[in-house]
């Protein structure tokens, strides 16, 4: 299953660029409304179209981030990108000089904050309508680049970020950025099941990840399960999404580090069916499409988000994108055909997102 099917690429796109005019031609029409200063909280309306146009984004100069950052300006959004060190600051000035977002330049804006303090938190994101987390860590130190370690920190930031939204008066919504390896590594997966489905349901097995050193998608698990208890329990708009590993143009080079540390276990993946790939400006697309999901309450909960479950030949060319052997991924040609059987009992959906983000497009064109 995949997020565009290859026949309908051209009208999606189509309807895509139609709800992006439309919502412009909203706001120039006055639809967004004015907001007076020192509301409470509650007496905030921005669930809807109508709201607060200024969004926060956390990690907004990684690979992923960016293209969320170009997506959400094409759908006429104000981003303010966390940075953690004024260095940082110097590549938000790259991105409104780029090509594609020069045109933007005047609705992108950056702010310091160090996300391992709420309070520091809480001022970048005052103001903003919602925050869209992505933030992952790396570790140099790690054999993988990402270490036992950094699951921790992850999850304590995770904790921080969603206490921050929940503290933060104009915050309503957060769309938070998993992995796909948070539902995948489960200890009945792997029992030669006679039919097994990874969905928005399924969550990994944290004692497995940790008996398998999968520090990942340790990270990942708990981060997330962070998120949904802090945002269950007071109340946050919340919905995660679960992305399979983030491929697209020039990815191995800008991504390198989250790359690696996602095919920890690769073999093991592809031997059940369950290794597969997401393209950055898709899942961007993806990404959006929630956002906007939660302000007219379609969108809710978790979502799963491929694009491709590797066969032989989509790992070789993973392999040779990333310059590793390809048994490193899949093992030999006669491990793949030992384990035919067992691909066919395993299968992701991602028909909850799929749904939601067909609704959106039909929506978005019948308004135009």
């Amino acid at each position: 299953m995949r997020i565009l099917r290859a026949t309908d690429t051209f009208s999606a796109e189509l309807k895509e660029f139609m709800c992006a005019a439309v919502q412009r031609r909203r706001d120039d029409d006055g639809f967004r409304g004015s907001r007076g200063g020192g509301k409470s909280r509650n007496a905030m309306d921005l669930d809807s179209d109508s709201g607060n146009r200024l969004v926060c984004v956390t990690g907004g100069v990684s690979y992923l981030g960016r293209a969320i950052v170009k997506r959400l300006l094409v759908h006429g959004y104000s981003v303010r990108i966390v940075v953690d060190c004024p260095e940082d600051k110097e590549k938000v000035s790259e991105m409104e000089a780029d090509a594609e977002t020069a045109s933007f330049s005047n609705r992108i804006t950056s702010v310091v904050s160090r996300l391992t303090e709420i309070e520091s938190l809480i001022k970048a994101f005052d103001g903003c309508a919602g925050v869209f987390h992505t933030s992952a860590f790396v570790d140099p130190a790690g054999i993988s680049g990402y270490s036992k370690s950094m699951a921790e920190l992850e999850a304590k930031v995770s904790e921080n970020v969603i206490e921050a939204c929940t503290r933060t008066a104009s915050v309503r919504k957060c769309v938070f950025t998993s992995s796909l390896l948070a539902c995948t590594w489960q200890n009945n997966t792997y029992n030669n099941l006679d039919y097994s489905v990874i969905n928005e349901e399924s969550w990994s097995d944290e004692q497995l990840c940790i008996d398998k050193k999968l520090w990942y998608a340790l990270g990942k698990l708990k981060a997330e399960k962070a998120a949904w208890r802090i945002a269950d329990s007071k109340g946050l708009k919340l919905a995660t999404i679960c992305p399979a590993l983030i491929t697209g143009p020039d990815f191995f080079n800008r991504n390198s580090t989250s790359t690696l540390a996602y095919l920890k276990g690769a073999k093991e993946m592809y031997s059940n069916g369950l290794l597969a790939t997401m393209d950055v400006n898709k899942l961007a697309k993806a990404h959006v499409c929630l956002w906007e999901g939660l302000g007219n309450k379609t969108a809710f909960g978790r979502y799963i988000c491929f694009d491709t479950i590797l066969s032989r030949d989509g790992a070789e060319k993973l392999a040779k994108d990333i310059g590793v052997q390809i048994e490193k991924i899949c093992g030999n040609s006669n491990d793949s055909d030992a384990n035919a059987e067992t691909d066919a009992s395993l299968q992701i959906s991602d028909k909850k997102l799929l749904d939601l983000m067909s609704r959106t497009l039909r929506s978005c064109y019948h308004e135009s």
